[in-house]
């Protein structure tokens, strides 16, 4: 449900269609408001750019951020590992915001005046001049910093704490910690939203819960795949394609087999990988007379009976695809699927 706008550093910029609701009701409330929204999500996007660019520092591959109506949020294709690294990610949003307090305090200073400047905080905001607007979208940045460094998840203080309790606790307990914090205030800016009648606040609140336990989720998931070996879970009754095989064929296999996902073989070396993506799309566009050759993958990760079942979650998530070939040496013994992953965590959460 999104729109791309730009690219940045090679990170898509994009705008959720629900943001294009929040422009329409504030349509009516002038032309500064519209101003201050724009501005509002200006220093929004620098704040997720800042973070993706800490983490790809790391090795964390950032392939877009996503403007919302309360917020963004930048898709990283895997958490880091490293409780340090975790750190100076989190910290780098509110920090690039201070930044911009400290050094735009002195050109506001003396573009608007003391009187305006320090107004916003003795008289409140204000948007009757246009230095008023400017001076609102200024101080913003503060906000920005001090809301997400309140120490819960999801925001970014939630994972500093995390990444600080780590070192002490272990990441699954800090993190149970951090998510307890995002709960609890949930709970007080939902309260406070209902008794106010702040529908903004309450969709917040809404959305802090949502996101803590899903943290605790993911973390669990973690957890319990890394107990795993993709050789715990491997099959070795599989099917392989030459790259002369049509569709239609591959059709009257997946109907007759409950494989979806195939390694293409050619000399007795995986040459490919056809998906079952590669597979409707290739149906839908061409239809069933096409041979694999034309469509498969030729470019793909693969697994080793040795990686961690996280490991191969983390693979399939960073490159979006659900099933990896597996291979001892240069030989494929089998499939995983992102099915039979989840397979073993609701297994195991089970019997919890």
């Amino acid at each position: 449900g999104s729109i791309r706008l730009f690219k940045v550093a090679g990170i898509s910029i994009n705008v959720h269609i629900t943001f294009f609701i929040l422009l329409i009701l504030f349509l009516g409330a002038g032309i500064k408001w519209l101003f201050v929204i724009m501005g509002v999500f200006f220093f929004v996007t620098l704040h997720e750019l800042s973070h993706s660019l800490v983490a790809r520092h790391f090795g964390i591959t950032v392939k877009e951020i996503t403007l919302l109506p309360i917020g963004g949020i930048a898709s990283m294709t895997k958490m880091p590992e490293k409780p340090s690294e975790e750190f100076f990610i989190s910290i780098a949003g509110p920090l690039l915001n201070i930044a911009v307090v400290l050094l735009l305090y002195f050109p506001m200073y003396a573009f608007v005046g003391p009187d305006i400047l320090h107004g916003f905080f003795i008289n409140g905001p204000s948007l009757l001049t246009w230095k008023h607007a400017i001076v609102y979208v200024y101080w913003i940045n503060l906000i920005l910093a001090a809301f997400n460094l309140i120490p819960a998840f999801p925001m970014d203080g939630g994972r500093i704490l995390r990444s600080i309790l780590a070192n002490s606790m272990g990441y699954r307990k800090a993190t149970r910690v951090a998510v307890s914090f995002g709960h609890v205030f949930a709970l007080l800016f939902g309260y406070w939203g209902i008794v106010n009648r702040n529908f903004i606040l309450i969709a917040i609140a809404v959305f802090i819960y949502m996101a803590a336990s899903s943290e605790e989720m993911q973390v669990a998931v973690k957890e319990t795949l890394r107990k795993f070996r993709v050789k715990d879970i491997i099959s070795s009754n599989f099917l392989t394609l030459p790259k002369d095989a049509t569709l239609s064929k591959v059709l009257e296999l997946i109907f007759h087999s409950h494989q979806e996902d195939f390694p293409v073989i050619e000399g007795g070396k995986i040459t490919g990988f056809v998906t079952r993506k590669d597979i409707t799309n290739g149906i839908h566009e061409h239809g069933t007379s096409r041979v694999v050759s034309e469509l498969m993958r030729t470019s793909f990760p693969v697994l080793r009976e040795s990686d961690a079942l996280d490991k191969a979650y983390n693979t399939m998530q960073e490159n979006n695809i659900k099933a990896l070939p597996v291979l001892r040496g240069e030989k494929v013994i089998g499939i995983v699927s992102l099915e039979d992953i989840t397979r073993v965590y609701s297994v195991m959460a089970g019997r919890r």
